[in-house]
């Protein structure tokens, strides 16, 4: 069974966007950068929101486009609706989950948002976190987490101080 890793920036106050979608406040370029775009290497699946697919459409991705064209990319949301022959699946809930972990050849990025994130976690799918915290307090915007029914129980695996404040942190979830 594959893996659900939640990959993400996030604020000192918890948020992976400020108002309005903003994300200045992390990094673009640089070392932390560099290592989260060898971590995409390493999984067979996307998936995310429909604000965070949604999210691309500001940077030039297409309706139906596929954000991660090396990786298989599911959208999960009740409303968005793509043209046909679209490169992303949509799913209406979170049904095909457990099989999407049995299926996968290997382990699934969850790129974002919160509420799924939290909806992931309720079910008991979310196994791993991996967080690049940057030195900003965003004051609101979109949580890491929203809905979470319960704790979550955190286990440190790994972490790297990249110098500026900048901190990636992994963690085993169970």
């Amino acid at each position: 069974m594959q893996p659900i890793i939640y990959d993400v920036a996030v604020s000192a106050d918890g948020f992976i966007a400020g108002r309005d979608a903003d994300v200045s406040a992390f990094p673009h370029i640089g070392p932390i950068v560099d290592d989260y775009v060898a971590r995409l290497g390493t999984y067979a699946v996307a998936l995310m929101g429909r604000a965070t697919y949604e999210f691309g459409y500001a940077f030039g991705l297409k309706p139906g486009a596929n954000p991660y064209p090396h990786l298989r990319s599911v959208v999960v949301s009740k409303t968005l609706d793509l043209p046909a022959g679209a490169e992303v699946e949509v799913w209406r809930d979170l049904f095909g989950l457990a099989d999407l972990r049995e299926t996968a050849t290997g382990p699934i990025y969850l790129c974002g948002g919160g509420a799924l994130a939290g909806a992931i976690a309720n079910a008991g799918h979310l196994t791993e976190m991996r967080l690049k915290r940057a030195p900003a307090v965003l004051g609101g915007g979109t949580p890491l987490f929203s809905g979470l029914t319960a704790p979550l129980a955190l286990t440190p695996t790994d972490q790297t101080d990249y110098g500026n404040n900048l901190l990636f942190q992994s963690f085993g979830i169970s």
